[in-house]
């Protein structure tokens, strides 16, 4: 079939911008003393392409390119249903609230209400639950795979307890197999915070899955250093349509209707029900079920990752190989460094190389050095988040959240835990220059 004029311009504008790409975007080789980054951004042709052409639609909001991403996504993951926001953190907003809603009967999570996590990672795995007014209660991580302690989960557990929240630290699964033994013998529900693990695998019950899809709802973070890119977005998946319902609900303005944007009358019954307290036939486009938000993305961000998708299993392996040779090259240092393990029965892929300094080793020192030799560094996030500003009323007033014991390797990692980066576009020469720095740091 012939092309019309407005296609053929099209292909034409498309054409250039691939060879913009490949002209002015292409990475320059590392040189010794280049800046090392813990993360960057590593695409090609086809992202800017597929931004270009959504762009020349300008739809600009979620549209074709987000169904498409959506639909891959839920399918590479091996889950039901996939829901694209706007950023990690509203994943994890999306996915709490979506245990708010009153669709879950007894089950849902009220105000007062307990969610065990741990204290140790990015605040906004625990921020929705300290907004809404659900209690927090903190439990400490293991050393070398900083992760939940999962000896303590039985301690934590109160007759207030509706769900476990954490996350997956910098890509290393946690105990999949005791939390959810757990979550399922309290008939709790599970939010795994996938965003520092997109592409990790964990065997449970006989079966490799991806982290993400064992607990009820997985959220992932496409933030520029993350496992795939959008610049900006995130996702929230699930494979329960109840919790999906809800999920779109509270990322699509709180409304009942569950039309596509841009259409109408999806379901049929636009003008023939009664809600609420609302008149028989009040137009079910603006009826709201809950009091959600607008967390979409655009569909600018959804065509960069539809072609991101196509990348995961590489990048994956890529941060494998490059922990590895990073775990290999240091191992010489286990008399002064802890090094990190992965978590038993788990292929993670890895977002980060975490190190803790062993005792009489300042790794404030050690950060110091290495960041004058030019690789960047990262503290494991929040470290002890309950000792930051954020918390100074509730600390002071002794209330809104409870701690479990103590969290003494919380506050372990707080002082003498960093990280250096494993990214995908790291080369050999790379990964051996920050072998040798680390090391020249260490002995300095």
């Amino acid at each position: 079939m012939d092309m019309t004029n407005q296609e053929k311009d099209k292909q034409k504008i498309l054409e250039l911008v691939a060879e913009y790409c490949r002209k002015y975007h292409a990475k320059p080789a590392y040189r010794e003393g280049d800046r090392i980054t813990y993360a960057a951004r590593v695409y090609g042709e086809e992202e800017m392409v597929n931004l270009a052409d959504s762009a020349l639609e300008f739809w600009l909001t979620s549209g074709r390119y987000t169904d498409r991403f959506e639909r891959e996504f839920a399918s590479f993951l091996g889950v039901r249903f996939a829901s694209l926001v706007n950023s990690g953190s509203s994943a994890n907003l999306v996915a709490f609230m979506a245990l708010t809603s009153p669709l879950l009967g007894e089950r849902r999570i009220r105000r007062g209400d307990e969610v065990i996590t741990v204290a140790a990672g990015f605040p906004t795995t625990v921020t929705p639950v300290i907004n809404y007014g659900a209690v927090p209660v903190f439990v400490d991580i293991t050393v070398p795979q900083y992760n939940i302690d999962v000896s303590k989960l039985e301690e934590a557990y109160s007759e207030k307890t509706k769900a476990v929240m954490i996350a997956h630290t910098l890509g290393n699964p946690f105990d999949l197999s005791a939390v959810k033994a757990f979550c399922d013998r309290h008939n709790l529900w599970l939010v795994e915070d996938n965003c520092d693990a997109l592409g990790s695998k964990y065997t449970i019950d006989g079966k490799e899955r991806y982290t993400g899809t064992i607990g009820d709802i997985g959220t992932s973070s496409f933030y520029p250093p993350h496992h795939i890119t959008m610049g900006e977005g995130g996702a929230v998946y699930t494979s329960n349509p109840l919790l999906h319902k809800c999920i779109r609900s509270f990322r699509d303005w709180g409304r009942d209707c569950i039309c596509p944007s841009g259409k109408d009358n999806f379901c049929g019954h636009r003008f023939d029900r009664q809600y609420g307290e609302l008149p028989l036939g009040y137009d079910h486009k603006y009826v709201y079920s809950h009091f959600g938000y607008n967390l979409k993305a655009t569909d600018m961000q959804a065509a960069i990752g539809c072609a991101q998708l196509k990348r995961i299993d590489d990048f994956a392996e890529r941060r494998r190989r490059n922990w590895a040779r990073l775990r290999e090259g240091l191992a010489d240092l286990s008399d002064v460094l802890i090094l990190p393990e992965p978590e038993p029965h788990s292929n993670p892929s890895w977002f980060g190389f975490l190190i803790t300094c062993r005792e009489g080793v300042d790794s404030f020192r050690v950060v110091e050095e290495i960041e004058k030799r030019n690789v960047q560094t990262r503290r494991l996030f929040a470290g002890n988040l309950v000792k930051h500003p954020c918390f100074d009323e509730m600390r002071a007033e002794g209330k809104g959240y409870r701690v479990v014991g103590g969290l003494e390797n919380t506050d372990r990692i707080t002082s003498e835990t960093f990280w250096i980066g494993v990214y995908p576009g790291m080369t050999d020469e790379m990964i051996d220059a920050m072998i040798r720095v680390v090391h020249e740091a260490v002995r300095a």
